[in-house]
């Protein structure tokens, strides 16, 4: 669980428990329907990840979009409703070479507009397979209802394998970005788990999924 939502419950549980004491329980319910919500919004699972030179989704959602190049590599597109688990994850192990913030709009994240004009957290992460570097650029994306992206991480840190790295609160969207060295393996339509669903894999490499 994410503090957050423990907060935010606890929060809506004392005004509910005050709207109680003064008018009465029926005027309360939406207050702990909000603070059940909030418990289940901001669940943090434990995940299985994957081992080998696999790059796994940093979000749980629906892939909505998935653009290939004819050489390799692209990008694909995620899409979190406000019933999916929202911590984020690095699609591969490795440094932190940039995080960029860019303000910006706050369409509907499931719009391709989404992509280009939204307000977002781009990471930028370097790894490394079998010897060969690879870069992996990921973008945390508000949505309409999103307005707030949280990073835990900073330029510079060292990440393990589907390590959590920050958040998105209430429905957003997350796109990644692979070089030509990496095969997508998604299509749109398949739904995705942050840190345990593999998305794409390394070109090449000896060292594949167990």
């Amino acid at each position: 669980m994410v503090s957050y939502g423990i907060y935010y419950a606890l929060g809506l549980t004392a005004g509910g428990a005050a709207i109680t004491w003064l008018v009465g329980w029926p005027a309360s319910v939406p207050f702990y329907l909000l603070a059940i919500f909030c418990l289940n919004f901001f669940r943090d699972p434990e995940r299985i990840i994957p081992s080998g030179a696999v790059a796994v989704s940093p979000a749980d959602g629906k892939v909505i979009g998935v653009h290939a190049d004819d050489a390799g590599g692209g990008n694909i597109n995620i899409f979190m409703n406000v019933f999916d688990v929202h911590v984020n994850r690095t699609p591969i192990p490795g440094r932190i070479a940039k995080i960029e913030y860019k303000k910006g709009r706050f369409l509907n994240a499931s719009v391709e507009d989404a992509s280009r004009l939204n307000e977002q957290n781009i990471v930028t992460v370097d790894g490394e397979f079998d010897g060969r570097k690879t870069r992996v650029v990921f973008s945390q994306i508000a949505g309409l209802i999103a307005r707030r992206i949280i990073c835990y991480k900073h330029v510079g840190d060292v990440l393990k394998p589907g390590e959590r790295m920050g958040l998105i609160k209430f429905g957003s969207r997350v796109d990644v970005f692979f070089g030509p060295e990496w095969e997508i393996l998604v299509r749109a339509g398949d739904r995705v788990s942050a840190g345990s669903s593999v998305v794409a894999r390394f070109r090449g490499s000896a060292n594949q999924p167990a």
